[in-house]
């Protein structure tokens, strides 16, 4: 522990002031946001509304470590700051308690994840509510609990029953698809009438249109964790990002959301945003869109279609390559190899069917960026040749991983000239590789840079922009292509074979027809099983196929429903949906959480987050005030929230067209981790430093600075922070460690800067002796404070009420601090005021710090003799009369050189300015008795005189 501070501000005051206040505020409802209508409604929703609010945490049962709360911290210092702003502010913390982590715990230890969950949220809760946070208690709730879940499963059977008008793009309940269908608006894709089709028949049309269906599609197996995985889930070495088990690729039929359908809104209307330029730029890059023409290559009976952005360079082509799991590989694979294939392109196989089938199985588990990504190419040849629509040349067709199913077609022609990774693949195959667009050298490597055709018969000549445009027109005119937009993102793959998620409200009959639940059917719970653990398989096992662990449930998978034609058996679904979907919405259900007729009340959701044009501008989309978190969310819970939130806007549920108006990504708080000569990571809080080397029990050891984290051995808890030096200074020293995006060192030996300064602080209201405390009137003077004083006050209210709303929060502790250090240096360190600081000078400052140390501003404040709370006090306001200097400095420029500074009142004549220059000692030695041929002032600025 570090040396104790000269004051009666300690960590043991500390702890008694944060635990007294913090139960003052609960039993006060000091954090209370009120609603317009309902349950939480109150005369606070008279005032303008401010919605801040965290990424939803997943409450581990590792707990906190002092990097977790920076962005906790900082939201709540703003929505303390807005308080006094005069808004009504919502800020709380709900649990985002379904998913992966708790589910694997359970497996491992046999406690059932609700147990688990109950057990991590109440340690979380105990550590947050130990910063002193405002949260809005009443608002708080986890994804697990029956009363919320309920709503997930409402807002996916809203989603289910409905369907994407392409030519309105927007989406429409499937109930005004079957009326289009009925009157004869719209007819089957064979041309028969509705009525023409059987009821079977109906659905599966319908079934066909849904925003949710199931299909059969390549997907990410894991058998070690017994579950599908979304691409998003899966590392880039092919494995799963929880436990890290092999992942392979391969056709099962499972539910997935049409997110694709709204790809172009979720790409145009980022430019709505508030968001960083990185986060936009990852999710575009997600998405993926890019505008091209698919062109059709004949290989004997088979059409292989193919996507590309550059028909440009279609006289470049000199192979093509299809993606191991395209299933049109099949039906090109001849039985014997063609006479003369090089062996290099065999693979060592006897047959084709045999190389192919031995590659596939090679590269089942290989994610997708590693595949993309990676510096080794590697494929093999499917016996199979493809004829070029334009040159009638004949080009081989390969098999590689390079290429992905999901993009495309799966299947891409090959330009090495102008591709890189083309490149690479034809130099280690032996394959031709042509120039087709001048300036480079394409036996170096691939040319991507801007050029003439060459070698492309009459495009020769053109620029590459100019040639698509003619080859998109060559392509449609001989009917073996046309232009098309393309996107890298697909159908979100939601269902999951495990045993803690949300069940689906779904019902399917002995033929698998499936059927959604009625509202009144809702919630669909979650039943109690002996056996939760997953059906999970060797790791190494991709032939295994999933089987959910809800099979096991019993009694629970049989209900009876009349569906229209009578009461008949169905049985449930098994699958649970992804942790994902209870973070899709949370924070529509924090505005109206006590609600028990629908997921948000109208009037609730317009008032928090709907459009405000007046404040925002006329292309405001509405949403949350402020959401702060990690950028590593960006194409995950984002692009998925923004999705459900467009539905939910589509079908009339939600005014506000995207959820999160404002995004700000905090940065990470880093701490040094240190490895032992093995490798090994060795207690961070036991190794010391000598000579600028550090050793653990004598031996050297290695410092890295990273992630905290258990396995580092680098955690340092918020819970020992608070104990040693107080809430308080945790909370002022992560705020004062930098500018809030960006990432920085945890060093704990420095925290003591901070408790220092809030013993200042306390030094200036209390005093410094055992009498002042206990006297427990303030050692505050009724004067009033000097001018020089008065200044620095309000122009530290004005740079400090600045700093607050930007977030800037590193630069408002400066102010402070450097506001405190002058009223100790004058009125304290002087004894020129032996009475105390002016109350006048020392009040504001109470009130300015208690956004960042809540507790010891509250404790002060009662002390000043204040009985009202702090947490709603109106921020200072700076006179900008005492924000203008009253003097000011101004070089003075002798034949273009600055030879004096002259210091002249802030609102002087010129011809003062002129006659304080000219008088200047310096200035008169430089004119050595010449008269000036002009004497230039400007104001503020500076004066020059021309000899």
């Amino acid at each position: 522990m570090t040396e104790p501070v000269a004051t009666r501000y300690d960590n043991a005051a500390a702890g008694r002031i944060e635990a007294f206040w913090q139960a003052e505020w609960e039993r006060l409802g000091a954090f209370r946001a009120d609603n317009p209508v309902g349950g939480l409604e109150g005369p606070g929703a008279a005032r303008e509304p401010f919605f801040v609010m965290d990424m939803f945490p997943y409450p581990s049962g590792d707990g906190l470590h002092v990097g977790h709360p920076l962005g906790f911290i900082a939201t709540d210092v703003l929505a303390r700051f807005q308080r006094m702003a005069g808004k009504n502010v919502l800020h709380t913390m709900g649990f985002d308690s379904f998913g992966l982590p708790t589910e694997i715990y359970a497996v491992q230890t046999g406690i059932h994840p609700a147990t688990v969950t109950e057990r991590n949220i109440g340690r979380f809760l105990a550590q947050i509510r130990r910063l002193g946070l405002g949260h809005d208690e009443r608002r708080r709730f986890a994804t697990s609990d029956p009363d919320y879940y309920r709503w997930t499963q409402w807002i996916f059977l809203k989603i289910y029953n409905a369907w994407y008008d392409r030519d309105q793009k927007r989406a429409r309940p499937v109930a005004e698809l079957e009326a289009e269908f009925a009157s004869g608006a719209r007819s089957a894709p064979d041309g028969r009438a509705w009525e023409a089709l059987t009821k079977a028949e109906q659905r599966a049309l319908v079934d066909s249109y849904r925003l949710v269906g199931r299909h059969e599609s390549v997907v990410n197996w894991c058998p070690g964790l017994g579950t599908v995985l979304s691409n998003e889930e899966v590392t880039d070495e092919g494995r799963s990002e929880r436990g890290n088990f092999p992942v392979f690729r391969k056709n099962l039929r499972q539910w997935t959301m049409r997110i694709t359908e709204y790809a172009d809104r979720l790409v145009d209307d980022l430019d709505r945003l508030d968001w960083p330029e990185k986060v936009k730029s990852m999710q575009r890059n997600w998405i993926g869109r890019s505008t091209g023409a698919v062109v059709a290559f004949q290989a004997g009976e088979q059409t292989l279609e193919v996507f590309t952005t550059r028909p440009d360079t279609l006289y470049g082509v000199t192979y093509m390559v299809a993606a191991p799991e395209s299933e049109l590989v099949d039906a090109l694979v001849p039985d014997q190899w063609p006479a003369g294939t090089s062996p290099q392109w065999t693979g060592g196989a006897e047959t084709p069917a045999e190389a192919v089938a031995a590659y596939r199985a090679k590269v089942a588990n290989r994610g997708e960026r590693e595949r993309q990504e990676g510096k080794t190419k590697t494929g093999v040849f499917t016996g199979a040749f493809a004829v070029n629509p334009i040159t009638g040349g004949r080009i081989p067709v390969f098999v590689a991983d390079y290429v992905l199913a999901g993009y495309g077609t799966g299947v891409v022609m090959a330009v090495p000239g102008h591709d890189q990774r083309d490149w690479e693949f034809a130099k280690a195959f032996g394959l031709p590789v042509a120039e087709v667009v001048s300036g480079g050298d394409v036996e170096a490597g691939a040319h991507t840079g801007d050029g003439k055709l060459v070698n492309s018969g009459d495009w020769d000549g053109l620029s590459p922009s100019e040639a698509k445009e003619v080859a998109a027109q060559e392509l449609e005119r001989r009917g073996v292509g046309r232009k098309q937009l393309q996107y890298k993102l697909r159908d979100w793959l939601f269902a999951r074979q495990r045993y803690w998620g949300e069940p689906f409200p779904l019902v399917a009959d002995e033929a698998d027809q499936v059927f959604p639940l009625g509202d009144a059917e809702l919630p669909v719970l979650l039943p109690e099983i002996e056996d939760f653990r997953p059906i999970v398989f060797e790791p190494d096992d991709a032939d295994s196929r999933p089987s959910a662990p809800l099979k096991k449930a019993g009694a629970w998978l049989t209900v009876e429903f009349d569906f229209g034609d009578g009461l008949k058996p169905y049985t449930r679904e098994t699958d649970v949906m992804p942790n994902w979907a209870g973070s899709c919405w949370y924070y529509l259900r924090y505005l109206d959480p006590k609600n028990e007729e629908t997921f948000c009340d109208p009037a609730n959701e317009r008032y928090w987050i709907g459009p405000k044009p007046q404040r925002h501008g006329p292309a405001d989309p509405g949403g949350v005030d402020l959401y702060v978190g990690g950028t590593e969310h960006a194409v995950l819970h984002l692009l998925y929230a923004r999705f459900w939130h467009k539905v939910l806007h589509d079908l009339g549920e939600v005014s506000s067209a995207e959820p999160f108006r404002r995004l700000f990504n905090q940065g990470y708080i880093q701490a040094a981790s240190y490895t032992d000569s093995r490798g090994a990571y060795v207690p961070a809080a036991e190794v010391e430093e000598s000579g600028g080397q550090f050793f653990w029990r004598g031996e050297p050891v290695k410092r890295e600075f990273g992630k905290m984290g258990k396995s580092l051995k680098n955690s340092v808890t918020p819970d020992e922070i608070c104990a040693e030096y107080g809430a308080d200074t945790l909370r002022v020293y992560e705020m004062a460690m930098g500018p809030l995006d960006q990432s920085k060192d945890w060093s704990t030996k420095d925290i003591v800067g901070a408790q220092r300064f809030l013993a200042r602080v306390w030094r200036l209201v209390v005093g410094d002796d055992e009498a002042a405390e206990n006297a427990g009137a303030p050692r505050v003077a009724e004067a009033d404070p000097d001018a020089e004083t008065l200044r620095i006050l309000h122009r530290t209210i004005a740079q400090v009420g600045e700093e607050y709303p930007a977030l800037k929060f590193n630069l408002a502790v400066a102010k402070l601090i450097e506001y405190t250090n002058h009223l100790t240096k004058r009125y304290l360190s002087d004894q020129q005021s032996p009475e105390g600081v002016p109350r006048a000078a020392v009040e504001p400052l109470v009130v300015m710090l208690a956004p960042l140390a809540p507790h010891l501003a509250e404790e002060l404040w009662r002390r000043l003799g204040h009985q009202e709370l702090l947490v709603r006090q109106p921020f200072p306001v700076a006179d900008p009369k005492l924000l203008v200097d009253d003097e000011v400095k101004l070089p003075v420029q002798v034949a273009g050189k600055v030879r004096a500074t002259v210091v002249v009142a802030a609102d002087a004549a010129e011809d003062a300015i002129r006659a304080a220059a000219l008088a200047d000692p310096k200035i008169v030695e430089q004119l050595a008795g010449k008269e000036p041929k002009r004497v230039i002032v400007v104001p503020g600025k500076m004066v020059s005189i021309v000899l």
